[in-house]
């Protein structure tokens, strides 16, 4: 992200030049512009580092909240059997909230945003007639919202929601910096999803080897073809209630000490 302007942000090298300014020369407007763009780089270090998904996704919408000056913030991942996005991470307590029920695709302004894949907002959802939890609106004291898709490839995997309490009309500027941080978000979702695609096809690979070393075994030991060595691991695996490759590395071990 150093040296790189983010569109409506001034690049790292006008921020540096403006924190060496006076204290009294710094404009609010600058002073927003440097909070937002600190923001920015805190998630994207989080992002890079081996901190776990649902602590960078926590950390995400802590700091949103408090660069957008909301006072809720959540963030909400589809749940692609139910076609439902459920909430994954907000930095509130309350139990109102954290209850909401999970939002259909394309039903409310969350599922819109999600549906269309494009940002969404809304002066107050409680005279909004497609905003569907208005009681939790009412009692969480929700106005003005800002929901805005994260997508990977083309393919939205989620909403990013930002509340405030009173009617705030959102800028280019907080849309710009909310549609940054969606695509961030589906960035550190997405790295996590292939670290995890890796490693069980890493582990396949490893069973995979286990098996075809203990069918050899078996096979010599027996006098048995490789059909009915992987067969007798079978059964065994089903009648012990245990995974084939805990049987495989049976094999392998009981042979090893044998030969001892």
């Amino acid at each position: 992200m150093t040296g790189t302007a983010l569109v409506g942000l001034p690049s790292i090298d006008e921020i540096m030049a403006v924190k060496k300014m006076e204290p009294t020369r710094v404009t609010k407007p600058t002073r927003k512009s440097i909070r937002q763009l600190e923001a920015l780089s805190e998630i994207s270090e989080a992002i890079t580092s081996d901190t776990y998904l649902d602590d960078i996704l926590r950390l995400i919408v802590v700091v949103t909240a408090k660069v957008m000056d909301s006072n809720i913030c959540s963030l909400m991942l589809l749940n692609e059997e139910t076609r439902k996005l459920e909430i994954r991470a907000t930095q509130v307590v309350s139990e109102t909230y954290l209850r909401k029920a999970p939002v259909r695709i394309g039903e409310g302004v969350s599922g819109r945003a999600a549906f269309e894949n494009r940002p969404i907002d809304v002066l107050d959802v409680k005279k909004d007639e497609t905003y569907v939890n208005k009681e939790v609106a009412l009692k969480e004291n929700l106005c003005s919202l800002l929901s805005t898709p994260m997508s990977v490839r083309g393919k939205v995997i989620g909403v990013i929601n930002c509340y405030t309490s009173t009617p705030h009309e959102f800028s280019d500027e907080e849309k710009t910096i909310l549609a940054t941080v969606a695509n961030q978000a589906a960035m550190a979702i997405e790295n996590t999803n292939l670290v995890i695609k890796a490693k069980l096809m890493e582990e396949e690979l490893e069973t995979r080897k286990l098996i075809e070393r203990s069918k050899d075994i078996l096979m010599e030991q027996r006098g048995i073809t490789g059909y009915e060595a992987f067969q007798a691991m079978r059964r065994k695996s089903m009648d012990t209630r245990k995974p084939i490759r805990e049987i495989a590395e049976a094999v392998i071990l009981a042979n090893e000490v044998g030969t001892k």
